[in-house]
């Protein structure tokens, strides 16, 4: 919990540094990392884009996916992972994608404190922590605080877009995103540029659904 009540929706788990992690995050890191301070995104991004933000980024395939198939928007990644993180940018510098970002810490934290309101043109979440459990459903991602946040800093004509493969967390995002009146929610339509790794691809594996949601600013 931080200064403002807020409930982290994640495990402040860092990662083993190896050496090849050590060595992608000298040299990744600093050409890809956001300036401290309120962000600036024409100066930060060095042009006037869309932005979009990813919550959750984990190893970044839905990212790099997205910023390689949308050459004109800015995509700001942001988890706490290091490892993942460097393995994001790894990709990233193979494919010669220039057009991704990333912020290493709490996501309503950065959207609180240095993302101006109407800033972005879309958010993603995609397979966050389900926290399964009825004593840990306080810290799920989605919840009214965050998606008053949410709308707050989205364009006039933003989204949002989650997608779970937990029964219970689309149980739970369906209530949550329902009863905000900023947004319209539809159900049911996959992005076709998200390629089904990670968390995805595991669901799938074990046989659960996937549940999409998109949820556009009213």
């Amino acid at each position: 919990m931080d200064e403002t009540g807020h409930v982290r929706s994640y495990n402040a788990r860092r990662g083993r540094m190896s050496a090849l992690t050590m060595e992608r995050v000298e040299s990744l890191f600093p050409r890809h990392h956001i300036p401290d301070g309120p962000l600036d995104p024409a100066a930060a991004f060095d042009r006037v884009a869309p932005v979009v933000l990813e919550i959750g980024c984990g190893h970044g395939a839905a990212a790099v996916a997205y910023a390689e198939t949308h050459p004109g928007h800015d995509l700001l990644a942001v988890d706490v992972f290091t490892p993942a993180l460097a393995r994001m940018l790894a990709e990233a510098d193979r494919r010669g994608v220039r057009n991704l970002w990333l912020h290493q810490g709490d996501a309503v934290a950065l959207l609180r404190d240095r993302i101006a309101p109407g800033a972005l043109a879309a958010v993603h979440l995609f397979f966050p922590d389900p926290w399964p459990k009825a004593k840990h459903a306080k810290r799920r991602f989605l919840a009214p605080y965050t998606l008053d946040l949410v709308a707050s800093r989205l364009v006039p004509g933003g989204h949002l877009l989650v997608a779970t493969d937990h029964e219970t967390y689309a149980v739970h995002a369906r209530a949550e995103l329902a009863a905000h009146p900023r947004f319209a929610v539809t159900e049911g339509d996959r992005p076709a540029w998200r390629p089904r790794d990670g968390f995805e691809a595991k669901g799938l594996a074990a046989g659960r659904r996937v549940t999409e949601f998109r949820a556009d600013l009213v």
